[in-house]
Order: C-alpha cells, then structure tokens, then sequence
C-alpha cells in the first residue's frame, strides 16, 4: 500500500499515537510536580545557586563524589574545554544548595592547590532573581501560544484546523520537556529559549500543511496534504542535520542544550504533525465536502 492509500484508509488510526505520547508526557510532568514542585528539574540560572568556574588540566573524574560526600549536597560537575576543540580547560561545579566558602574548600582539598583571582571565577544567582527568570520565561510562553492561536484563528477561520496548530505545538513542547525530564536534564534559561523556537518550528509546518489541505483547491485532500508532507519533510531534515552537527562540536553548554532541545523538539514535531493533524486535516476536508 503506498502512502497515499495508507493516510486514506487509516489516518483515523493514527489519532492514537500522538495521543498516548501526550497523555505519557503529561503524566512525567505531573509526576515530577508533585514529587519536586516543579515539571521538570531547573538549573542554576533558573533556580539560584552557585557556579565555580576552575581552569585546571588535572583530572577531575572523582571531584562530584568527593564533594557530594563532603558537603552533602546535590550538585553537578562538568567539563571545560577550549572553543572547537576537546581539550580540557577546567571544569564548572554548580549548585543551589552549598555554602559558598565550604564548596571552594572541598574543591582546593580536591585539587591539591589553592584557588585564586587568577585559575578560578565564581558566580552567584539569588534564588529570587532565578525564579523571576523562570516566571518571566513562562509569561513569554504563555503569550507566544496566546497570539498564536489568534493569528491561526483568523488566518483559517475555523475552529477545528486552528485547534490542531494550537495543540501540535503545545504538544511539541509537553513530549520534549518530558523527555529532557527522563534524561535527567536540569532546565536552563538557553532551553527555554529553545522552546520558544521550538513553537515556531512547529507552527511552520502546520500551517504549510494547514494552507495546502485547505486554502488551494487542486487535486484531492489526501494528495494535497501529500505535497505538503514532501516539503515539510525537506525542512525540517535540512534542520535536524544541521543541528545534529553543531550539537556534536559545539564545545559550549549552553548552545548544547538549544540544539538539544530543538533537535528532539523537531523529531517529535513529525510525529505529531504528520500522524495527528494531517489526519485531522483530511478528515475536516472530507467533512468539509473536499475531494478524497
């Protein structure tokens, strides 16, 4: 059977897989809420804490669970390494939990040598200013979506199309926040900002699909939504390949969380735009008195 017969006779069915994807994603979330307050884990920049930034070539691979079991705290170690290359430079340990000069004891202990103005930089967040990040970031979202679903609204002037825009990219965002949880992702103001991306991504091939299957005439319902597929496919490989390349020699944190997040953002966004609302475009065409 080939796709045009597939999408024909079963794109009914395949309502149900974006569907159990969300309610799954959903369910992370709300788990995560209710065990931690909050649906996904936050970083530093989100949440406060502090950020130690040691320029250093010696091996670090034991310092988490030696600070860990000093301080009793939770925290993260990651590497520093120079721009477009793998060499080590440092090493950044952050934490929301640990006092100040105890945390820059337990390193030196590690380290063996004394940390100064010259091999080490420090960075403080107030949790309050971190939260203000945070409640600002979904005041940004909230209203990205808002505008959203008006122009969607008055550009299709129906309900039912519309709808499906709206909720493929509400669904976009749910499913990846849900997988950066299950990866034990920590939440940064750079990840929000790729969710904001992610939500123009989406909405582009929506409406390319939307205006295809119901604003030109041409053809059938089925073969217009087809062509739209063909196109929407192109753009967002053409994406996925470029960011899958600068994710792997990006040497940066915060530019690997944004590929990160868009990248998994774009391979769910097919799922949901080619599996949930072009079917529900070629069903609101048939309804509608369209061609098959």
């Amino acid at each position: 059977m080939d796709l045009r017969g597939f999408y024909t006779e079963h794109y009914k069915k395949l309502f149900i897989i974006p569907i159990i994807l969300v309610i799954l994603a959903l369910g992370v979330l709300v788990m995560n809420y209710v065990q931690t307050g909050d649906i996904i884990d936050k970083d530093v920049s989100l949440k406060g804490g502090i950020t130690v930034t040691v320029y250093s070539t010696e091996n670090f691979d034991g310092l988490e669970q030696h600070l860990i079991d000093t301080l009793g705290v939770d925290l993260n170690v990651r590497e520093l390494s120079e721009f477009a290359s793998d060499v080590q430079i440092g090493f950044v340990v952050e934490t929301s939990e640990a006092d100040e000069e105890a945390l820059l004891l337990a390193i030196e202990d590690y380290i063996g040598f004394e940390l100064n103005s010259d091999n080490y930089s420090l960075e403080i967040v107030g949790s309050a200013l971190g939260e203000s990040f945070y409640q600002q970031m979904l005041v940004a979202i909230g209203l990205a979506f808002l505008f959203m679903a008006i122009v969607v609204l008055i550009t299709f002037r129906s309900f039912i199309p519309s709808f499906a825009v709206v909720f493929a990219a509400f669904s976009d965002m749910v499913i990846t926040l849900a997988i950066l949880s299950l990866m034990g992702v920590n939440l940064s103001t750079s990840g929000i900002a790729a969710l904001l991306l992610l939500i123009g991504y989406s909405i582009d091939t929506d409406i390319l699909l939307t205006t295809k299957v119901l604003k030109r005439k041409e053809g059938k319902a089925v073969d217009r939504m087809i062509g739209a597929m063909k196109t929407g496919l192109t753009m967002t490989g053409t994406t996925l390949a470029a960011l899958s390349v600068a994710f792997l020699v990006a040497t940066s944190l915060v530019l690997k969380q944004m590929f990160m997040v868009i990248v998994i953002g774009l391979l769910v966004d097919v799922i949901i735009t080619y599996a949930m609302n072009a079917g529900v475009l070629v069903w609101y065409a048939k309804k509608k008195g369209g061609k098959e």
